[in-house]
């Protein structure tokens, strides 16, 4: 089983920059996609981004240009770089990794970490 810790949310003040990383521990087995997504007070959980194992990443359009998800692989760690912040970007955001052990695939979360983003 992979368990996943997040780091790096906070409160930031419009037009500022905040890093997150999530890292993954697992002993057996290869963690493929990558993904981030968030959720505002009162909204349904939404796709941010994510990065493949290839290095691929995707992006919503709503931070598209203004987001970059790097990884290292051989730490098992995402870091999604958001720039230009503006206050519709508060909101918890996880990420997701998925990760195949044997032929088997799983999916699994982290915790969740908050950002407020100030006007």
């Amino acid at each position: 089983q992979v368990q996943l810790v997040e780091s790096g949310g906070g409160s930031v003040q419009a037009g500022g920059s905040l890093r997150l990383s999530c890292t993954g521990s697992i002993s057996l087995g290869t963690i493929h996609d990558m993904d981030w997504y968030r959720q505002a007070p009162g909204q349904p959980r939404e796709f941010v981004g994510s990065i493949n194992r290839g290095g691929l990443t995707r992006y919503a359009s709503a931070v598209r240009c203004r987001f970059i998800i790097n990884r290292d692989s051989d730490r098992n760690t995402a870091y999604p770089q958001m720039n230009r912040l503006n206050p519709d970007d508060t909101g918890v955001y996880y990420c997701k990794f998925k990760y195949n052990l044997g032929d088997d695939e799983f999916t699994t979360w982290g915790q969740g970490t908050q950002v407020t983003v100030s006007s």
